[in-house]
């Protein structure tokens, strides 16, 4: 397993996505992935699956102490007061006192960003999650939120696979000491049959999928939650740990990106101005 350490506390790289997946798979495929050595774990409000991946974690039989939680607040939860108290809501159907990193899923400039980073330091301090940080964050905005939160933040999770460069994001994440979450990391499953990607894996005797993921590992202040809702990928998936791409490789990775790489429609989101 691969661990980002930061400001002293280890996060397990390579961690467990659950979209997509209603509370009964998400329950099924998270004691699944404790099984197989995941020990993060990744929902959302917005998932409707809380309550899924709780159930799972408590068959897991993990302690609390053992695994990485992460969840996070959607924007029509925002003003203060929704989004602390959507935080309760979502601890209730976690079943649990505290998540370790709560995360605002997409900008919006309905709310004033000041008042809803107010909010989520007050959760913070409140104990309801140990690590703060924000989702779907571009580079202007990434700085406005660093300069209005009181307690430093942790993660921007976005969208990042080989299609899509990410690099200004990356640089201005760790310009800040943050790290990046990466989403969507295997392309949905695009990576698979990538001639370059299949070439480079040939190499090691391991698929597109796996050289994408270690691709991912061995980049600084990155970490990824591929989702499955197959045990035999979600295995597949972890099975990353005993190889590593070269500086070539890497390189070769590095330029499959193109203008048109995103595989996320970002229209059902809120719209922001940068400006704002």
């Amino acid at each position: 397993m691969i661990y980002r350490n930061w400001q002293g506390i280890e996060i397990p790289a390579l961690g467990f996505g659950t979209y997509e997946l209603n509370n009964d798979d998400a329950a099924t495929m998270v004691a699944e992935a404790a099984k197989i050595g995941y020990r993060h774990f990744d929902t959302a409000q917005m998932y409707h699956n809380e309550e899924g991946v709780g159930r799972g974690l408590k068959a897991s039989g993990l302690a609390r102490d053992d695994y990485f939680l992460t969840t996070k607040v959607w924007y029509d939860k925002f003003q203060s007061g929704d989004l602390q108290t959507s935080v309760v809501e979502s601890l209730r159907k976690l079943d649990l006192d505290h998540v370790d990193l709560l995360l605002l899923h997409w900008p919006t400039d309905e709310v004033p960003l000041s008042e809803t980073l107010a909010a989520l330091n007050e959760v913070k301090n409140l104990g309801m999650t140990r690590l703060i940080g924000i989702s779907n964050f571009p580079t202007a905005l990434i700085d406005k939120a660093v300069s209005l939160s009181n307690i430093p933040l942790t993660v921007n999770q976005v969208e990042y696979h080989p299609y899509l460069d990410q690099s200004r994001v990356l640089e201005n994440l760790r310009s800040h000491d943050m790290l990046l979450t990466a989403y969507c990391p295997i392309a949905r499953g695009t990576v698979l049959h990538d001639p370059v990607l299949k070439d480079i894996g040939a190499k090691y005797g391991k698929s597109g999928i796996h050289v994408t993921l270690r691709w991912l590992m061995q980049q600084d202040s990155v970490m990824a939650i591929p989702k499955s809702g197959s045990p035999k990928n979600a295995a597949a998936n972890f099975n990353i740990f005993d190889f590593e791409l070269s500086d070539g490789d890497m390189a070769a990775i590095n330029n499959l990106s193109k203008p048109d790489g995103r595989m996320i429609d970002p229209s059902f989101a809120p719209k922001w101005d940068e400006a704002a």
